[in-house]
């Protein structure tokens, strides 16, 4: 009989927190369903400091933050895994904090707590970014919302491919703005459109990174791998901007779109409005309609520094490729860069499994050949496709 790496109590401890972390939407539940039409109202110039419509909440956060206390993090027997599931209870207790904090003057606070917040080193590299590029590609033809679903779904089919039965969607939604993922599924706004030149790079970003670690975690004998480990956002938004990299797709207003969220976060949480905010970004060279939409998410819900995780994300990875580090062990589910070494060592004891899915553009020798170039790059702005070998 073969021994199990983990027990049947730990086992089901880790499943009854993923289960609570998968039962509602954080970022859903944070995000306008009107940013559209208070988008047109601020660019008429009808309001100058927009108020913005939620998801309705019920009594959603009492409900699980029961559920929560209810989870005996502390009565888990392997160290390794204890510690995960602990830093994993913290921080879904803060997230529900910040649902019953939304919208108000709390909420900035609990954000800052959950993703930090902007160095002064992160700023100087978003800074260099917005310098460096001085002219971004003009806009190219439009994908509306059901063209660039039906993309998706192609690149979904080539991994239903590699692992028949994957649990892996895409929708169009009216309540969503923009591309986002959620669980198992990419959601596309009705209203959304993508430059034609940045879909294959967003594929890889949204599908390839997101969905396929979910895909991926969702497989470990630890669940929440598949939901995603304390602090993984911040290592996930920089592995999905290294899949534009790869596959030479970072383009020149992308990487600047990075930099300006890093530099609204700063602006936010030194005090400035959100009509100083925007006229900020349109006075560095980003399109007034743009500038709305990087504004509004860094100021939704009261405030929210997570957008700044992008770019700090990239600059970490980046750090550990040229400190000869690799990626491999990534793809093995939703986690930190800094719980590297545990997984690594859960790795060594057999107690995880391989990844059922690696990202589509490994299969492109070029993608490897762009991240060891990209490793050694001082000036981020470096990093954009007209600059890349």
């Amino acid at each position: 009989m073969v021994e199990r790496p983990f027990s049947t109590h730990d086992l089901a401890v880790d499943r009854a927190l993923a289960q609570l972390s998968e039962s509602f939407a954080f970022l859903l539940h944070i995000t306008p369903v009107d940013a559209q039409e208070v988008k047109d109202e601020f660019l008429q110039g009808a309001v100058e400091d927009p108020v913005f419509t939620y998801r309705e909440l019920t009594d959603e956060p009492d409900v699980l933050e029961q559920a929560l206390a209810e989870i005996d993090v502390t009565s888990v027997e392997d160290p390794t895994l204890g510690h995960l599931l602990r830093a994993k209870h913290r921080e879904l207790g803060l997230q529900l904090e910040m649902l019953r904090a939304r919208d108000t003057p709390d909420f900035l606070g609990l954000s800052i707590e959950l993703y930090g917040g902007v160095s002064p080193s992160l700023r100087t590299h978003a800074e260099q970014v917005l310098e460096g590029i001085g002219h971004v590609e003009p806009p190219s033809d439009p994908l509306d919302a059901e063209e660039f679903l039906a993309l998706a779904r192609a690149e979904i089919d080539y991994y239903r491919e590699q692992a028949p039965g994957i649990e892996m969607h895409a929708e169009v939604r009216p309540d969503v703005n923009g591309v986002m993922v959620s669980g198992d599924t990419l959601l596309i706004g009705k209203e959304s459109a993508v430059q034609r030149r940045r879909a294959a790079a967003l594929l890889h970003h949204e599908v390839g990174t997101h969905l396929v670690t979910h895909v991926n975690g969702a497989a470990q004998p630890i669940k929440v791998l598949g939901a995603g480990l304390a602090g993984y956002d911040e290592t996930q938004e920089g592995l999905a901007v290294l899949g534009e990299v790869a596959c030479g797709g970072l383009t020149p207003f992308r990487l600047r779109q990075l930099a300006a969220r890093v530099l609204t976060v700063h602006r936010m949480v030194d005090g400035a409005t959100f009509a100083q905010a925007h006229r900020a970004l349109v006075d560095a060279g980003i399109p007034e309609s743009s500038a709305f939409t990087t504004v509004m998410r860094v100021y939704r819900s009261g405030g929210t520094t997570k957008d700044a995780i992008y770019l700090r994300g990239v600059v970490d990875l980046l750090a550990h490729l040229a400190d000869d580090g690799a990626l491999d062990l990534l793809w093995r589910g939703k986690f930190s860069l800094q719980d590297l070494p545990l997984i690594a060592e859960l790795v060594d004891r057999d107690a995880l499994v391989p990844p059922r899915l690696l990202p589509h553009y490994l299969d492109d020798p070029a993608s490897t050949d762009r991240l060891g170039w990209a490793s050694g790059v001082s000036d981020l702005s470096e990093l954009v496709a007209g600059h890349r070998p």
